[in-house]
């Protein structure tokens, strides 16, 4: 491929995505343009993306390009490097998901009082605003394209604008992003400040003292953290990604999270350079307890967004862990093991926008059959749609980390990382590490048990509702787009050395180290350490699952010497089994929620009705509502009302007002 070939790719698929946004406002006289046109130009932005992606990590060059716009000093400066290639795949690789899912999932809105204009050309203003981030080279155009990106995402979360509570979430979520957009905003003044210059060069040049360097970091890990959905800046994440469009929460949480993870990277492994080790324990700790409690949050569910929504915060407090085990190795001088932990959350980051992207689809697939996003009101999906069914479940073992699919292998690494505590000299951080894998050990068990419930009570049992025994499977586009990202997720499980390899050249490029011996033993095994201190075959792996199933079915067909009649046994003329006496979601985290119930914010009450039956009721809520955000809001509101008492109706007085701020500006700035 040509050195300049990727670049260009890259800024074609922005135009592209554009250009998807742009025709968008036919659609109002011709719906099906939608499907036609607005999604198929989407699907080739993300291929163009894919490929530009693709190539920059396999050239491992670096590319400028200069566009005659911005400020008239300073032009945009675009660059893809193997870090902004990798992110460029990423999103490319969910967008191409999304296209093809996206033409039956909107059909339903052709014929409704939502805007399809509104709804094709904020997806692709959103889709070109995530390139853009990635491909900015000053801070500028960086924050130009991240306010665009927010922008953007707040019009799809609004899109159902009739309903209260999406108002309430969209309104919630424009509100943090900008905050943390000014968090960011000051991180890069400070490093302006001392680079002299809004080029990302001029900031890799600067000279910060240690003071300075940490509150750079500090800023910026806030910023990004906000939009990330670290705990606990993550209360706009369960409220937003529910109420937009399913295609669209699978962009934003299985890429715009994504993004605010490349612009923390960016910002602290590349443009910051000095690592100090206090760093990582930070983000160490604040990843450990957002996936700790990202899980148990999710656990309390029973709406399905909602609960996906919640795994989002989980997994991105994975991400964070290796990052965190990366920035106290590299602070403590064991380089090897930085590149470990930086690899094993960049692993882990693409694997989130694959399965996270393939559960929203899915739970887009049931709402749009089933017309239902309460697994109290689900079950028996499986015989309905099973093709969804299918697909849903590769993204059930995946997000729970269990061989042979992508979201063990990341995960593996991580602790791999976390185990090597032995190495560091502080009896501080050899007691930390361990704790955080022990953490970490947890949430993975909760988020089987937690996906075990929904899959169980989703798709297995009896139908509880006439909706959804109404169900049926969905289009083939949406199927088809369900079956790329979930063959990926097994593609990415079972050729980890392959992937490890791709992921290799963006730490030498960054850190000027790699893991040169992590795929030394061929495409079998990868050892990221040693091959003495662990080793992981997913190939061998996946064999021996076949194997045993092959086995298994071969045995239980060699027993079937005749043919069975086949009836319900003898139950002592009870009733025969309903729907009623199924598990629920609720019932199946019970146990959970007695153990940890001093996390959460527990409503429970019952009451008799009219006709004598008793009704239960049940609201499990998040706390970090009561302990930051309802103050903040009081608080927000008495100054408000105490601002008020300006607003006397007397021109004399606002002029007086004027006066007294030009008089106090005045005298600041002489």
């Amino acid at each position: 491929m040509p050195l300049d070939l990727p670049l260009s790719l890259a800024s074609l698929a922005v135009v592209l995505a554009l250009a998807s946004a742009a025709s968008a406002l036919a659609t109002r006289q011709r719906p099906a343009l939608m499907r036609w046109l607005v999604m198929p130009l989407l699907g080739i932005s993300g291929a163009l993306a894919l490929t530009a992606g693709l190539g920059a990590l396999a050239g491992g060059h670096i590319e400028t390009m200069s566009l005659p716009m911005g400020l008239p000093w300073l032009h945009w400066q675009l660059r893809l490097d193997v870090l902004s290639g990798f992110f460029m795949a990423l999103i490319g690789t969910v967008v191409i998901g999304v296209a093809l899912y996206g033409p039956g999932y909107v059909r339903e809105f052709e014929h409704g009082r939502d805007s399809l204009p509104a709804l094709g050309g904020f997806t692709g203003i959103f889709v070109a605003g995530m390139m853009g981030v990635v491909l900015a080279d000053d801070a500028f155009m960086f924050m130009v394209a991240w306010e665009v990106m927010s922008l953007s995402s707040y019009f799809l979360v609004a899109f159902q604008h009739e309903h209260a509570p999406n108002r309430r979430a969209a309104f919630l979520y424009l509100l943090m992003a900008h905050v943390g957009g000014l968090s960011i905003l000051l991180g890069y003044g400070v490093l302006a400040g001392f680079g002299d210059g809004f080029a990302f060069d001029a900031m890799r040049a600067a000279q910060l003292s240690p003071g300075w360097a940490t509150v750079a970091f500090l800023l910026a890990f806030f910023g990004f953290g906000m939009k990330a959905g670290l705990i606990p800046l993550h209360v706009w994440l369960p409220e937003a990604h529910p109420v937009a469009p399913s295609h669209i929460s699978a962009l934003m949480s299985g890429v715009m999270l994504k993004v605010a993870v490349y612009g923390f990277v960016r910002f602290t492994f590349d443009l910051l350079g000095a690592f100090q080790w206090q760093w990582g324990v930070l983000v160490l700790i604040v990843g450990a307890v957002s996936a700790l409690l990202g899980v148990l949050y999710a656990l309390m569910q029973h709406d399905l967004k909602r609960l996906l929504a919640y795994h989002s915060v989980e997994n991105i407090g994975i991400i964070y862990i290796g990052l965190g085990l990366s920035l106290i190795f590299l602070g403590t001088g064991h380089p090897v093991l930085g590149v470990l932990g930086l690899i094993a959350a960049l692993y882990h980051t693409i694997n989130h926008a694959l399965f996270k992207g393939l559960l929203f689809l899915g739970a887009g697939a049931i709402l749009h059959s089933a017309h239902e996003r309460d697994m109290e009101r689900m079950g028996g999906l499986l015989r309905r749609m099973p093709w969804t069914g299918l697909f849903f479940l590769v993204g059930c073992i995946s997000i729970s980390a269990l061989p042979p699919f992508n979201g063990f292998v990341s995960e593996w690494l991580t602790f791999q990382a976390a185990l090597q505590a032995w190495t560091l000299k502080s009896g501080v951080l050899r007691t930390l590490l361990p704790l955080a894998s022990a953490m970490l050990a947890l949430t993975g068990a909760l988020a089987a048990a937690c996906f075990v419930k929904v899959y169980g009570v989703a798709f297995l049992g009896q139908a509880r509702s006439r909706p959804v025994r109404r169900a049926r499977e969905v289009t083939l586009g949406m199927r088809v787009g369900q079956g790329w990202l979930a063959a990926l997720c097994l593609a990415l499980g079972v050729l980890p050395t392959f992937v490890v390899g791709a992921l290799n050249s963006i730490p030498q490029q960054l850190l000027g180290q790699g893991l040169a011996g992590s795929t030394e033993h061929g495409w079998l095994w990868l050892t990221p350490v040693s091959a003495e201190t662990a080793s992981y075959s997913a190939p061998f792996v996946l064999g021996g699952l076949m194997l045993a199933w092959w086995l298994a079915s071969s045995l239980l067909r060699r027993g079937e010497v005749r043919k069975v009649r086949r009836c319900d046994a003898w139950d002592c003329g009870f009733a025969p089994p309903n729907a009623r006496m199924q598990y629920t979601a609720t019932a199946f985290a019970q146990p959970i929620r007695r153990v940890f119930g001093g996390l959460f914010h527990i409503d429970e009450s019952v009451t008799t009705t009219e006709d004598g039956r008793e009704r239960h009721a049940l609201h499990v809520s998040d706390r970090f509502w009561g302990w930051i955000y309802q103050p903040i809001v009081r608080a927000t509101n008495a100054a408000a009302r105490r601002v008020t008492l300006i607003q006397s109706g007397n021109v004399r007085i606002y002029l007086g007002w004027s006066l007294g701020t030009l008089v106090v500006l005045l005298w600041l700035i002489s």
